[in-house]
């Protein structure tokens, strides 16, 4: 018998410090900047204040691109403009820096780390600290059987917590969270559309690399015949990622709730994140408040999963790529609040004067 009870999730996981949230809104009512003029870079400092527990907000110095891998069986259906089994060929090209998000963190001084789940390759192609938390080899096609079995289910979601405790014991204090994987839209679309109670059509994109129409029609289809076979075990959340998951979704799902044990803010990318946050949410109901939506990805699964946590995206602008190449695009913005929550000067004055005085002498200037 598993010894893995997702219900010490619930217990284990606090919402971010309402108190020193409620510090931070203070202050920011003391700054020398007009209240509401930052827009949701007011709202992003005060998060980032609450999650850290400081006020002043501390600068996020030590983020990283965490990508969990994995082939998935289904795409054997043609779900996917890739070949099935090449998630192997795009790790390559990360690690060897030539995919969009190996080139954004390079400019932005981001580490990536990339965890092999269940990549359709050898285990030795990559470095041991790749592979190290390796499942299997692919997941199965679940449109016919499950991702895993309850066995390699648990490994995963156990992997998954034990990269998040490595990455808070190194002082990682924000992470990037992304996927690489072929197949892996369609997984998600039948948690998002199981989770949510709506059909396939709803939740079906086209993927990172666009797929035809004809492609688009297997996928509705694959992820219709999967969610028969989902919605028998919606009540355990484990039984449901080895059904209609996979082993990264797993361990994805695994890293995200132990981030808000943690408490190590996470950055979403795109629909394979979004999915596996939304099962977290139904493990734990309060660990969404650790993450936030980086990015619109135009994934229907995607919008609809954020839609269901009340996560509001940081960025819309069209990146389809994965990857977590648009959630770092809004690390920089993440940094913007913390800064200008940190080093706006406070007013020496009364509140409202310092404003008061500044329209007075622009309606003299005006005027001369």
């Amino acid at each position: 018998m598993s010894s893995l009870n997702l219900d010490d999730f619930t217990d284990l996981i606090e919402r971010p410090d309402g108190g020193v949230r409620r510090d931070a809104e203070a202050r920011r009512e003391r700054l020398a900047v007009p209240p509401g003029s930052l827009g949701r870079l007011d709202d992003l400092g005060e998060w980032l204040a609450a999650a850290q527990g400081s006020v002043p907000v501390r600068p996020v110095e030590r983020p990283r691109v965490v990508l969990f891998a994995g082939d998935h069986g289904v795409a054997e259906l043609g779900v996917s403009a890739r070949p099935a089994g090449s998630a192997a060929e795009l790790v390559r090209e990360i690690l060897a820096g030539g995919r969009p998000v190996a080139v954004l963190a390079r400019r932005l001084d981001v580490p990536v780390r990339v965890v092999d789940m269940a990549l359709d390759c050898a285990p030795d192609a990559f470095p041991a600290d790749v592979v190290r938390h390796r499942v299997r080899r692919g997941s199965g096609r679940i449109d016919v059987e499950d991702a895993l079995t309850p066995e390699e289910a648990e490994a995963a979601f156990r992997a998954g917590v034990a990269v998040a405790d490595e990455e808070a014991d190194s002082g990682t204090d924000l992470v990037v969270l992304g996927d690489v994987s072929v197949g892996g839209t369609t997984a998600a679309g039948v948690l998002v559309a199981a989770l949510c109670g709506t059909d396939a059509s709803v939740v079906t994109g086209r993927g990172g690399l666009a797929i035809d129409d004809l492609a688009w029609m297997r996928k509705c289809a694959a992820i219709r015949d999967a969610l028969r076979r989902a919605r028998p075990v919606l009540g355990d959340q484990l039984q449901l990622l080895a059904a209609v998951g996979g082993a990264d979704l797993a361990a994805m799902t695994g890293f995200l709730l132990q981030c808000a044990v943690r408490k190590v803010p996470v950055v979403l990318d795109g629909v394979v994140a979004a999915a596996c946050a939304l099962v977290g949410q139904r493990i734990a109901f309060r660990a969404p408040d650790w993450w936030l939506a980086g990015h619109s990805s135009g994934e229907p699964g995607q919008a609809k999963a954020l839609d269901r946590m009340a996560l509001e995206p940081l960025l819309d602008q069209g990146v389809q790529v994965g990857e977590g190449a648009g959630a770092l695009l809004a690390l920089p913005l993440v940094r913007a609040a913390a800064a200008l929550a940190a080093e706006l000067p406070e007013r020496t004055d009364e509140p409202g004067d310092a404003f008061a005085k500044g329209s007075a002498e622009d309606a003299e200037d005006a005027a001369e």
